[in-house]
């Protein structure tokens, strides 16, 4: 499913050209710290399990995919949402556990 692009002002971009999904979800987890929930994160991802590892994150933080985003490099968006799980900072591809 992909949207059209809202304006720039309300996108941040995470640049993981080169970088495995690994290293991607350490920078992109890092990068949306602190984001309000409906910000829009346009993801470059050269890493060929890019397009199944960041839905599937997405699906497991309860953020929203939206996916490929056109032209031609290969960036992917997702919609921060209030709510999300939080991830562990050293593992965001797990969630943090959260106390009694």
């Amino acid at each position: 499913m992909t949207r059209p692009s809202p304006a720039a002002e309300s996108v941040l971009t995470v640049d993981g050209t080169g970088l495995l999904c690994v290293t991607l979800l350490l920078r992109l987890r890092k990068k949306i710290d602190g984001a309000p929930a409906g910000t829009v994160v346009h993801v470059i991802a050269t890493d060929p399990a890019a397009p199944l590892d960041l839905p599937a994150w997405c699906h497991m933080t309860g953020h929203t995919y939206l996916g490929p985003v056109p032209g031609e490099r290969p960036v992917f968006a997702l919609e921060l949402t209030d709510g999300a799980r939080t991830t562990r900072p050293d593992a965001p591809w797990h969630a943090l556990e959260q106390g009694p």
